[in-house]
């Protein structure tokens, strides 16, 4: 059992979970718009995401941003680095117009983690701006990306998916900020912070409204489509439902980041329980 646990503590401690969420949110994008996502794009954003996301957790925490002093640490950084080799490899087969938006998002990733600003801060050190840029880099990770791959221009129903996703995102992001609201500077001004757990509750309410009704201003819209919405409305409102300060160490980090694994799963049944009627 202790073994099991270690096993399942690096899967979460090197971010495998989080990049497994990204990936399924692709494909559900790529589902949604009826495109076929090129697989090196899949490839690189999950291999990317898992470099990516523990350079921000792990590297801005070492000195140099290569140095790491902990065994642990170095074992995650060594498998990142393997993971970036992979992630790198497959931008020799993407299209231009996805290297550009890559860059981008990139840059902004940059910006939010590298202490680029006087004194040593990041953007993330601005009070609010940390969920609004995660939200947008996942936003354009997981609907921009995949859209440009494929498409030539981008279209209403893939503005409104990019607003859903943006908005995902930050109802995803309230049960962080909440649990986090111990350990966090006074400085960050996050959304409990400013408002306090309930009120960052009601605001995680009323964006998940937000993220359901925008599903009825898309002009393609289809029965299954609006089940799998309806359900993962109501699974939103229930995390948040049941988001306290005090939460069981598995809540946000697995069960909270498996939402978009639920979404994926629950949109192919669907749509293959539609296709056989």
């Amino acid at each position: 059992m202790t073994i099991i646990k270690k096993i399942f503590d690096f899967y979460l401690d090197a971010s495998i979970h989080v990049a497994l969420a990204i990936f399924s949110l692709v494909h559900v994008t790529a589902l949604t718009l009826n495109i076929n996502v090129p697989l090196e794009l899949y490839f690189f954003i999950f291999f990317g995401s898992i470099s990516c996301y523990n350079f921000v957790k792990f590297g801005v925490e070492a000195e140099k941003y290569v140095l790491v002093a902990n065994t642990y640490h170095k074992n995650i950084q060594f498998f990142s680095f393997g993971c970036l080799l992979v992630a790198g490899y497959q931008l020799f087969f993407l299209s231009e117009r996805v290297f550009i938006g890559l860059f981008i998002l990139a840059a902004i990733t940059g910006l939010y983690a590298l202490p680029v600003l006087p004194k040593n801060k990041n953007f993330r050190s601005f009070s609010g701006l940390k969920i609004l840029i995660v939200a947008a880099v996942w936003a354009g990770a997981t609907v921009i990306l995949p859209a440009i791959s494929v498409l030539e221009d981008i279209s209403w129903n893939v503005k409104v998916e990019a607003l859903q996703r943006f908005l995902f995102v930050l109802i995803l992001l309230v049960p962080f900020e909440i649990r986090d609201l111990k350990y966090d500077s006074a400085t960050l001004k996050t959304l409990p912070q400013r408002v306090g757990v309930k009120g960052a509750k009601i605001i995680g309410y009323s964006w998940t409204i937000l993220f359901y009704a925008a599903t009825f201003l898309k002009t393609d819209l289809d029965t299954a489509h609006i089940i799998v919405k309806t359900i993962l409305f109501l699974v939103l409102m229930l995390m948040i439902f049941k988001t306290k300060l005090d939460q069981q160490k598995y809540f946000s980090s697995f069960w909270v980041e498996a939402i978009p694994l639920f979404w994926w799963l629950l949109f192919v049944i669907d749509k293959k329980y539609f296709i056989l009627l």
